[in-house]
């Protein structure tokens, strides 16, 4: 017996280049394609991802690094492999990457990020919307300010920075990146884009139940 597995797929980038828009528009366009996603966020809607969510802008640094990747493994745990293993795509929006930069700028150094997430479960594929730092701001300045580190004007070119630089240290652990600028193109173009490059899903063997031997034989 033979059973594939789904795909997890993440999108990451900086607040304001369009991640909303971009997995709605992915979600239409694997539709069409014949595909059924399972849409899911970091933090969680987990008890636990709703309390980070919720004190994000109150606990710092290295206990809400912790905090989120507490949520992540549950979320693994609880939702994302069992989808997988029931052979569903899975979109996050919000995964490893988003730590690897956004605890970072929240001072916690990049080594203790891999080694409090070495054994999360790596994406098949993760995208990365990037933007012109210019273009993010006007969009924050436009939406208004949903995060402390909205309130640093110099965000904007720190995260798409900090996002390239995650982009390569995604892919030296073997995980397939795409970057994609959505500056100039549309949401469906770049939900087109992504839906081509996501991996054949893979098909694993399962092993088929032992006979039992009765007893006395």
């Amino acid at each position: 017996m033979r059973q594939r597995r789904g795909q997890l797929v993440t999108l990451d980038g900086p607040s304001g280049v369009g991640k909303s828009t971009t997995i709605e528009a992915l979600r239409e366009e694997m539709a069409t394609r014949g595909i059924v996603v399972r849409q899911t966020v970091e933090p969680s809607t987990s008890a636990l991802g709703v309390f980070t969510r919720q004190n994000a802008d109150h606990i710092h640094g290295h206990a809400l690094a912790c905090l989120v990747t507490a949520d992540r493994y549950a979320h693994i745990e609880n939702e994302i492999q069992p989808a997988l293993s029931a052979g569903d795509t899975v979109i996050c929006d919000r995964y490893l990457a988003s730590t690897l930069v956004l605890q970072q700028l929240d001072g916690v150094p990049l080594e203790f990020l891999l080694n409090l997430n070495e054994h999360v479960l790596m994406p098949d594929l993760a995208v990365i919307l990037t933007a012109s730092p210019g273009l993010i701001a006007d969009r924050i300045a436009r939406r208004g300010v949903r995060h402390r580190f909205h309130l640093d004007p110099t965000m904007p070119v720190r995260e798409v920075d900090l996002y390239a630089e995650t982009a390569q240290t995604l892919t030296a652990k073997n995980v397939k990146v795409l970057v994609l600028d959505s500056s100039a193109a549309t949401p469906s173009e770049v939900a087109s884009r992504i839906a081509d490059a996501i991996p054949e899903p893979s098909v694993a063997s399962a092993v088929p139940p032992q006979p039992t031997t009765p007893q006395g034989t």
